[in-house]
């Protein structure tokens, strides 16, 4: 089996109705950050962790998406006349090499785990990277780059995990800590989201996953849950169950929840504060935002 995590797969079929009525049109995913798509961040972080094939799991009605990865040689055309080559450099990374890229449809919604499974034909026997591009990370280090450093130490699968308030436990998948080496955890199991006071940790997984291959036959031994949907989680806790290695990566970097609109909002303000030309012009107009709230008070 290949160790090398060359292969991606995204799951990008999900309908967005948190954004509607934006999304009745656009796919969530080429939703901005800035003036940076949300599936571009992640496929960006993708190519610095040294992925080469990108696997797009889709359904009805992301045509854009599919769109958004073509060449677009009439205003490649347009902006090389008008001599705009740091627009043109721009665009060029939002092309993707022919063969580089592919598209698998997922045609009922039965889950994050059922999406990876219909992937599993062009993954094969390697391991393999799961991103959620709703889940972006603010990184020195993309955290996809982190955790394939990692992994070339530990082998099996890994997930991604960051801290959280006790008071958060039942909103994610909670890590059964086994022991702590450095950022590496292993662990004994997960726990879907939690009751506070059954938290086993304060470790939650978030939208990062190195996989084994061997993820793929343990489908068969999981119970599809509500509205038939099959849980990645639970494919992995098999892994656990069949005596095989997962460990939890606790990168280093900030996570935005860009499922939400508060996330992608929050997202949205620290991304730009981040870009040199945007930073004081935004900063002076959110310190003169929070000076009118105060002095409303």
């Amino acid at each position: 089996m290949n160790t090398k995590v060359t292969k991606a797969i995204f799951p990008v079929a999900g309908l967005g109705t948190r954004f509607l009525p934006a999304t009745k049109s656009v796919p969530k995913e080429i939703m901005t950050l800035v003036d940076k798509p949300l599936i571009q961040y992640a496929i960006d972080e993708a190519r610095e962790a040294g992925i080469k094939e990108f696997i797009f799991v889709t359904s009805r009605g992301k045509g854009a998406l599919e769109d958004y990865f073509d060449h677009a040689p009439d205003l490649e055309t347009s902006l090389r006349k008008k001599g705009k080559t740091d627009l043109l450099n721009i665009l060029k990374t939002t092309n993707m090499d022919s063969g580089a890229i592919a598209y698998i449809r997922q045609h009922k919604a039965l889950g994050l785990g059922h999406a990876v499974w219909c992937a599993r034909r062009l993954i094969g026997n390697e391991p393999f990277a799961v991103i959620l591009p709703d889940d972006v990370i603010a990184a020195e280090k993309p955290c996809l780059k982190q955790m394939v450093e990692a992994y070339e130490h530990t082998g099996g699968s890994m997930v991604a995990a960051m801290e959280v308030a006790p008071s958060q436990a039942s909103s994610y998948g909670i890590l059964d800590v086994k022991n702590y080496n450095g950022d590496v955890v292993s662990i004994n199991g997960m726990v879907e989201k939690p009751a506070q006071e059954d938290a086993p940790s304060n470790l939650a997984v978030i939208g990062r996953y190195i996989l084994s291959p061997h993820i793929f036959d343990n489908f068969d031994y999981i119970e599809a849950g509500a509205g038939g949907e099959l849980q990645l989680t639970d494919a992995i806790a098999e892994e656990i169950l069949q005596g095989r290695d997962v460990h939890g990566f606790r990168f280093k970097g900030q996570r935005f929840d860009c499922g939400s609109k508060a996330g992608f909002l929050q997202a949205t303000v620290s991304f730009a504060l981040a870009r040199e030309e945007l930073r004081d012009e935004l900063y002076d107009y959110l310190t003169d935002m929070v000076s009118m709230k105060t002095a409303a008070q």
